[in-house]
């Protein structure tokens, strides 16, 4: 058998990043295929994570930086965060809109000059 030179190494992704994949995956409106083209890993990998997610293999804080949770964490910043969520989606659901128009403009500019151009 060939002995390999420079064997192809296997990426090893923490806990928590696994972790925060399957969260940006389970978002509302979001397609697994883009949050693993967005994080440069393959769709069937991030389906992979999902599954040992729901399973419980993951979890809340990698075992090397497990520390005791604060229980007494409340602040405004949630809030605000929904907040500018909810208005960064509300602005995306109009850029896709305005997208859209264009993308229709241009098809009609297009048959109008082949229509000029047939007669």
């Amino acid at each position: 058998m060939p002995r390999y030179n420079n064997p192809k190494k296997t990426r090893q992704y923490s806990f928590e990043f696994k972790r925060k994949a399957v969260e940006m995956s389970q978002e509302p409106g979001v397609q697994v295929q883009e949050v693993a083209q967005r994080l440069g890993i393959h769709p069937f990998m991030l389906s992979r994570w999902r599954k040992e997610y729901r399973e419980g293999l993951y979890p809340l804080r990698s075992p090397s930086k497990a520390k005791p949770l604060k229980k007494s964490r409340k602040s405004a910043k949630p809030d605000t965060d929904n907040a500018e969520l909810k208005k960064l989606r509300k602005e995306n659901g109009r850029l896709k809109l305005e997208v859209d128009l264009l993308k229709k403009w241009q098809r009609f500019l297009a048959e109008q000059q082949r229509n000029a151009t047939d007669s």
